[in-house]
């Protein structure tokens, strides 16, 4: 449980510094910044972030490499952290549909 919780409160505390760091009103300060903040902006308007931040998501009910939103072809029971997923954003924007 405070694992969880911890978890969650990492979750928090790094969408918190994303909205500190950027506003709302300005524009991110290069493209892959852009695409993480549309990434958690996605996974918050789903219902998503908290799942993500525990590590709950099998991302690859999500991916599908024609249609996306993630065009990728993953494997059932792909469960990355949120920093993987995070890191992807910066690595492979190609990736995200919202990118």
């Amino acid at each position: 449980m405070k694992k969880m919780m911890y978890v969650g409160g990492v979750a928090a505390a790094f969408v918190a510094s994303l909205a500190v760091a950027a506003p709302a009103s300005a524009a991110p300060a290069n493209d892959g910044a852009a695409c993480v903040q549309a990434g958690l902006g996605t996974l918050k308007s789903l219902g998503l972030l908290q799942a993500a931040a525990q590590q709950k998501i099998d991302y690859s009910t999500l991916a599908d490499p024609t249609a996306g939103p993630i065009f990728a072809d993953l494997p059932a029971g792909s469960y990355l952290s949120l920093g993987q997923v995070v890191k992807l954003h910066t690595t492979n924007p190609e990736l995200f549909a919202w990118c």
